[in-house]
């Protein structure tokens, strides 16, 4: 009898585990990060100029920015805005993020981003795991990755 019941008890876990993960599995999810700044204007300036982002949507105190084939989005939005709840108001202190940006031609990439002016913070380089990129720095600190995959060494 306890056989059975510890039978029964593990069917009904894994019949649990196949419906939730059947779940996850149909449901179509999509990341979009947003970063608090005061900084909404040079940031716009940066991700418009710099990495030919295109704004989705703007007002005052918020953009959402999509990378230039549209298939994804990073938001900034200004901190204390009193439409937002509390664990949305405070602003990012500027270290301990980072965004990749995978690019068809990175050295192309880089080349652009040198003759612009912005400061390259990790030049071009190849890595033995197979990213070649270099780095750059938006207005907030945010480290941003512009890589081309390879394989690794």
């Amino acid at each position: 009898m306890a056989k059975t019941y510890a039978a029964l008890i593990i069917i009904a876990f894994l019949t649990d585990m196949q419906i939730n993960s059947a779940t996850l599995n149909s449901t179509e999810m999509k990341l979009n990060a947003g970063i608090i700044t005061t900084k909404l204007q040079e940031t716009k300036q940066f991700y418009l100029q710099t990495l030919n982002f295109t704004v989705k949507f703007e007002n005052e105190w918020f953009i959402l920015f999509q990378t230039p084939n549209g298939s994804d989005q990073l938001a900034f939005m200004q901190p204390n805005h009193p439409s937002q709840q509390k664990i949305f108001q405070s602003a990012f202190p500027g270290n301990g993020v980072f965004i990749t940006i995978e690019v068809d031609d990175v050295d192309t990439e880089f080349k652009r981003i040198k003759k612009s002016g912005i400061s390259v913070e990790v030049e071009l380089r190849d890595e033995p795991w197979g990213d070649r990129h270099f780095a750059i720095v938006d207005p907030n600190g945010i480290g941003v990755d512009i890589v081309k995959y390879t394989t690794p060494q």
